[in-house]
């Protein structure tokens, strides 16, 4: 990526909710940004359907590092796939890559994968649990903090020159997610249901929420993403309008956005 004034670049992989849509994969996102005189690049999320795609935007032995929200199927499933690249290039075996993530993700990715040896998914990736602290992955500070979800959940802030995108991963409405956001330049941040239907609690956000959650946190631009296949992406943009006035715009695979 040039330089110039950006410190960052986010581009949507995947960003269908729940489960890969006939228009996009599961939630995937490219973070990069310059380091050392190069592109350092970071993967959030690696979900169903996205491996393939997020071949489209790099060669998969330029990720330098991978961070996992949590441990659902649309979130992690493609760890699978970059494995298979990790271990059995024809180029030889990468080095290990950095992957920070819930508590007991090698098990449980390996467990999905099928145990090859020993090592596991150890082989290729080298596991790291998320704790209550900064992180630094090449240009990147990323702090993690738990959200509400059904298993071990983690949103991010990342921040590097100057700039902060902060990805909610999945999570129903929390202050802890308010305060990591605050005064972030961008805030990616998922809206899986609509205020017009009952919801189930302590799962996801609606518009409205994020609406709430980025006035709270004072965010520069909101990026609304994970919307499922089956929910009308409109109705989640009309909620969000109630709560939030600043500027926002729709994941979509391809979306750059420059922080």
């Amino acid at each position: 990526m040039d330089g110039g004034d950006v410190a960052m670049r986010l581009t949507v992989v995947g960003c269908a909710g729940s489960f890969p849509g006939p228009d996009s994969a599961a939630s995937c996102y490219l973070v990069q940004a310059p380091f050392e005189g190069r592109t350092y690049s970071l993967v959030l999320d690696l979900g169903s359907g996205s491996f393939g795609v997020l071949q489209r935007h790099l060669d998969p032995r330029e990720i330098d590092a991978i961070a996992l929200s949590h441990l659902h199927a649309d979130h992690c499933f493609d760890m699978s796939g970059l494995y298979v690249v990790g271990k059995y290039h024809p180029d030889g075996a990468l080095p290990r890559i950095p992957v920070l993530a819930p508590e007991g993700a090698d098990d449980f990715l390996t467990a999905r994968y099928g145990r090859e040896d020993a090592d596991g998914m150890g082989a290729v990736f080298d596991f790291s649990d998320w704790r209550d602290e900064s992180v630094t992955l090449g240009p990147f500070t990323v702090t993690s903090r738990r959200v509400v979800h059904p298993v071990p959940a983690y949103a991010m802030r990342v921040e590097a020159g100057g700039k902060v995108l902060v990805y909610s991963g999945d999570t129903a409405a929390t202050p802890v997610l308010d305060d990591l956001a605050a005064g972030a330049d961008v805030f990616l941040c998922e809206a899986s249901f609509v205020d017009s239907q009952p919801n189930p609690p302590g799962i996801h956000l609606t518009g409205s929420e994020v609406g709430d959650s980025a006035t709270a946190a004072g965010v520069g631009r909101v990026v609304v993403t994970h919307v499922p296949a089956w929910t009308d992406a409109s109705e989640v943009v009309s909620d969000l309008k109630r709560t939030w006035s600043g500027p926002y715009e729709l994941a979509s695979p391809g979306l750059v956005v420059e922080v």
